[in-house]
């Protein structure tokens, strides 16, 4: 590892991540007129973003950075895998890692694995479905589509809200920062789908200013001091169920989703290896017969 990028590594332990991404969440909610379309301009041309993909095309259409980062995509741009046995990218980015889960562990990068049940909130009844099974992890950069969807037909059963750390979750923290996955403030989903158990965690980061969920808003901030749960009916009218390729959340600025599936539930594409493209709506996997 180079000096610049020991000193980029250091700094974020050091840095008042949290007090941060709070300043940084609150100019993005702002409607700062010429200063949010100097920043918007900014961003785009930063980053390159194709800005002819999004449904509203000119950047003076987006009142706050907030809106313009959560922008829509034009849906046929987007479509959905729709063979039943497949499931489909939840977003656009790129893969971190995937693979089975070994012994309860999710391998990070070379060096490091972490903890699936710190992972998902401590609790063993949430953790054991998954303990043999498969795990992916897509980093959103930047310049991505920040709406997560669901990679196949589910029924939520849990959300779990963990307070944590925000560390960046860019390729190079995540090869130098033990544990960065289960020690950063993250939101888990749990369903109940066609393929078994999914679980599907929003992973928080610096200047990450929100994360959120369809069903319930806004989940963090305000961020909390300890771990929360909520429960959900899987049937009757009240039960929340989502299709594949529904949105089910967003981050306001790039982050982090992890995935785990049960032992034996599905088959990554073959052609998947850390650093792939991902665009949401794709084939990521299909079903074990």
């Amino acid at each position: 590892m180079s000096s610049s990028e020991r000193f980029k590594i250091g700094l974020q332990y050091v840095l008042p991540k949290h007090l941060l991404s709070r300043l940084v969440g609150r100019f993005a909610a702002a409607k700062a007129g010429i200063f949010t379309q100097a920043f918007i301009r900014w961003f785009i041309k930063q980053y390159k973003i194709d800005m002819s993909e999004a449904i509203q095309e000119d950047p003076r259409d987006y009142a706050t950075f907030n809106q313009f980062f959560t922008r829509r995509l034009k849906p046929e741009l987007r479509p959905i895998v729709d063979e039943p046995d497949l499931l489909a990218h939840p977003v656009d980015g790129a893969v971190s890692q995937l693979g089975d889960i070994e012994e309860g562990r999710i391998f990070q990068a070379k060096g490091h694995d972490y903890s699936l049940l710190e992972l998902l909130g401590g609790k063993d009844e949430d953790a054991a479905p998954f303990r043999e099974g498969s795990f992916a992890t897509i980093y959103l950069a930047p310049k991505d589509y920040h709406r997560i969807h669901m990679p196949v037909d589910g029924v939520l059963r849990k959300m779990v809200y963990i307070p944590g750390d925000l560390f960046s979750v860019n390729p190079l923290t995540a090869q130098n920062v033990p544990n960065l996955f289960a020690r950063n403030e993250r939101v888990v989903a749990i369903f109940d789908t066609e393929v078994g158990p999914m679980s599907m965690v929003l992973v928080g980061a610096t200047i990450v200013a929100s994360i959120g969920t369809v069903w319930s808003g806004t989940v963090t901030p305000p961020t909390g001091a300890r771990i929360q749960h909520w429960s959900y009916p899987t049937s009757g009218p009240e039960a929340i169920r989502l299709n594949k390729g529904e949105e089910m959340g967003h981050f306001k600025l790039g982050s982090t989703v992890v995935m785990t599936f049960a032992k034996g539930a599905i088959e990554f594409d073959e052609a998947l290896q850390p650093g792939s493209v991902t665009r949401m709506g794709s084939a990521m996997a299909k079903v074990r017969s």
